[in-house]
């Protein structure tokens, strides 16, 4: 495979994100392309090298990128989580992939992980020419991730928040929350198992930064891509985790099945394992045929 790193326009403030366009060797050209999208608060050396080198040894060119505000891109303050910025860099790297002469632009698929899925499902919903969508451990509704936390753990956010917006207002360093931490820590995710399959995708070396504005916990209130799921008029593969432990498994295939062509699959795994070992290669491989059918590749 050939990788080459790119820095990408997005938004209107001169920022740009970083990422990385993988080609296929010895493929005619154009080819088809894999927009991967990664989920919230999280950098392309998690997890995302193993998809690169898959879908590329596949015959697929793959196009990476990291979120604004995250790793090796712009954007000030850092770890902030706008679904409005993600799905602005989502748009930009769409853009990106259509003006390059040796990708093939009638045949571009979106995939998404975790939160990133979220973010697959509301741009695939605003553009109908895509070949297709495939979302893997998917979370359709940062409301609901929010939610489930309970009423207790929501109101110990409202001194958080508060301090936040105004040190906002003021331009004035940033009130941190940690993203993922143990059972009872003050996180945005407290799941039990979270933090141990989070440190799972961060090598030596990761630009990953376990921490987040508070007051990006109203957005994620706000943010119900779910919605969306009835105007995906592209074929979507929906890879399900029935040992789900950040959401209800049971809601996930409910939910998609309001895609009009949507393709559910079970895999026997938590929210993290499917991103290691056999069950990995297996979720893959059951992707590339899927793309395949749908004419990308």
């Amino acid at each position: 495979m050939i990788q080459t790193q790119f820095r990408i326009p997005s938004g209107d403030r001169g920022e740009h994100c970083a990422a990385w366009l993988t080609r296929p060797e010895n493929h005619e050209k154009p080819h088809p392309v894999v927009l991967l999208v990664h989920g919230g608060g999280a950098t392309h050396d998690m997890g995302l090298p193993a998809y690169e080198r898959a879908f590329s040894q596949a015959g697929l060119a793959v196009l990476a990128f990291e979120f604004r505000h995250l790793g090796g891109s712009d954007g000030e303050p850092r770890g902030l989580m706008s679904p409005r910025r993600y799905l602005e860099d989502v748009e930009s790297a769409l853009a990106f992939v259509r003006n390059r002469p040796e990708l093939d632009r009638r045949r571009i698929a979106l995939w998404g992980t975790s939160f990133g899925a979220s973010h697959v499902v509301a741009t695939a919903a605003k553009h109908p020419e895509l070949a297709a969508a495939v979302v893997q451990c998917p979370v359709f509704s940062g409301r609901k991730i929010a939610l489930a936390a309970g009423p207790r753990a929501l109101l110990g956010f409202t001194g958080p928040i508060l301090d936040d917006l105004a040190r906002a207002a003021l331009r004035r360093p940033r009130r941190y929350l940690k993203i993922v931490g143990r059972p009872g820590e003050r996180a945005f995710v407290t799941a039990p198992g979270a933090l141990e399959g989070w440190n799972s995708l961060v090598g030596e070396g990761s630009t990953f930064d376990n921490r987040v504005p508070a007051a990006a916990a109203l957005d994620m209130l706000r943010y119900h891509a779910e919605a969306d799921l009835p105007g995906v008029s592209c074929p979507l593969l929906v890879c399900v985790s029935d040992h789900e432990n950040l959401i209800d498994p049971a809601g996930v295939p409910l939910a998609a099945a309001r895609a009009p062509r949507a393709e559910i699959r079970h895999y026997p795994g938590d929210h993290f394992q499917v991103y290691h070992g056999e069950l990995r290669d297996r979720m893959v491989a059951d992707q590339l045929t899927f793309l395949r059918a749908a004419g990308v590749g």
